[in-house]
């Protein structure tokens, strides 16, 4: 490690790239707590603190959104805009034919991911103004119709910035910008999180604490070996006469890995929970009483700690077989593989090998998925365990942190060995 950064300081261009990313993120959290005008800070905080629904996305914008800040929505619009044009490529064959045309048919998809980024942005800034607003706390006073769009305007620039900063700090090539700006936001709560623990601490609470962080340090160790774990599919490339030189005959290997779908299952999973609680929300103060009580049933049915946990569970299991049939093309790779004169040993070429890699990923798919519902779930697991509320190992958040850290440090181990080739 300690060479690593050695490396990294007697490099210019790569040391200048990591302050450009740190002054980057400055930027982010200095955003973070630029308030959007018109909104009661006071009384947002006790809204938000009674709220579970929005404490759980407010860990994930790193308090932008508990702050009402220019930045509220954070990047969860762009990512949203992502996963539908990754459905939509299995959908319509026009946009997977775009898929296939390389670097120049991924701008394309780009384009048009940041074009739908800004009605999506529209959408989610009205629905968080309208919930604040049938609050009975007093958090958003009444508005006129421009200054509503105002506040619209501004929040969805906050998300177009974000998004941005998240392209800027791509192209520097040492770590996706969009998924470093997520675990920056998860960081910057960890102080809060560790203040409000050592505030409710007893010494009564200490065997729950040694608890706690053996969970957290297991969870680390788990996700860094489910994160780097894959089978490799051996590939040999068959010798073919190329004028009068013999070329081929390399033997290599495809990587299919045990957690192809990242953490995309668990962000569809929350918003597939998140989604009727959030509707719930605006006919809680309904003036129709039955409408009410049902709309408040509801809520208390999602947000139980046992009906929550299995719902969670299924659906981050189910959605990880989804997502890496969205990702992953065995038809695809077996084509290039046949194109490309590769063949898997005692499998035939075309078909039978898309077959072969399909089964090979269906007996993988189960250990990532069972860890991904697993790791969502562990919050859960542990205040039950422990009966206690102010300490929580939030496993997705650790997940986000520990795959950015690794991707990372993967992007810049691999500038560091190209510019020592370039030296040769």
């Amino acid at each position: 490690m300690i060479k690593t950064l050695r490396q990294i300081w007697k490099t210019p261009d790569l040391r200048n790239s990591v302050f450009f990313v740190l002054a980057m993120l400055v930027i982010f959290r200095v955003a973070a707590h630029i308030p959007v005008p018109g909104v009661n800070p006071e009384n947002l905080g006790k809204f938000f603190s009674s709220n579970a629904i929005l404490g759980m996305l407010d860990v994930f914008s790193g308090g932008a959104m508990e702050n009402f800040s220019v930045v509220a929505l954070g990047v969860g619009p762009y990512i949203t805009a992502s996963i539908i044009f990754q459905l939509l490529a299995m959908i319509v064959p026009k946009i997977e034919e775009i898929q296939k045309d390389g670097e120049q048919g991924q701008q394309r998809i780009n384009q048009w991911t940041r074009l739908a980024t800004v009605p999506l942005a529209v959408l989610q800034g009205w629905s968080m103004i309208s919930l604040l607003r049938a609050s009975q706390l007093g958090v958003i006073g009444d508005m006129t119709m421009l200054e509503t769009i105002g506040m619209v305007s501004t929040m969805t620039a906050g998300t177009i910035f974000l998004m941005w900063i998240g392209e800027l700090i791509s192209e520097r090539k040492i770590g996706n910008g969009i998924s470093i700006l997520i675990a920056a936001g998860i960081i910057s709560r960890m102080p809060q999180i560790v203040q409000q623990a050592a505030v409710t601490f007893e010494v009564s609470q200490a065997l729950v604490l040694v608890a706690f962080v053996v969970v957290a340090v297991l969870t680390v160790a788990g996700v860094v070996l489910i994160t780097e774990g894959q089978r490799n599919i051996p590939v040999v490339y068959a010798k073919q006469m190329r004028g009068t030189r013999m070329v081929g005959g390399m033997e290599t290997f495809l990587p299919l890995r045990v957690n192809m779908a990242g953490v995309i299952p668990i962000i569809f999973a929350i918003s597939i929970l998140l989604l009727p609680q959030m509707i719930a929300q605006f006919f809680v103060q309904a003036k129709t009483e039955w409408l009410a009580a049902f709309a408040q049933k509801s809520i208390s049915f999602l947000q139980g700690n046992l009906v929550h946990g299995i719902l969670y569970f299924l659906l981050v299991f189910l959605f990880t077989y989804f997502y890496t049939a969205v990702v992953f093309h065995p038809d695809r790779v077996a084509e290039n593989l046949q194109k490309q004169g590769g063949f898997v040993p005692g499998v035939r070429p075309g078909h039978p090998t898309a077959d072969f890699l399909s089964r090979v990923m269906n007996r993988i798919i189960p250990a990532g998925a069972f860890f991904l519902a697993s790791v969502a779930v562990l919050p859960v697991v542990m205040q039950q365990a422990t009966g206690s509320q102010s300490l929580v190992v939030g496993g997705t958040g650790l997940l986000i942190i520990v795959s950015v850290i690794i991707e990372t440090v993967t992007q810049i181990k691999s500038q560091i060995t190209m510019r020592e080739y370039e030296s040769l």
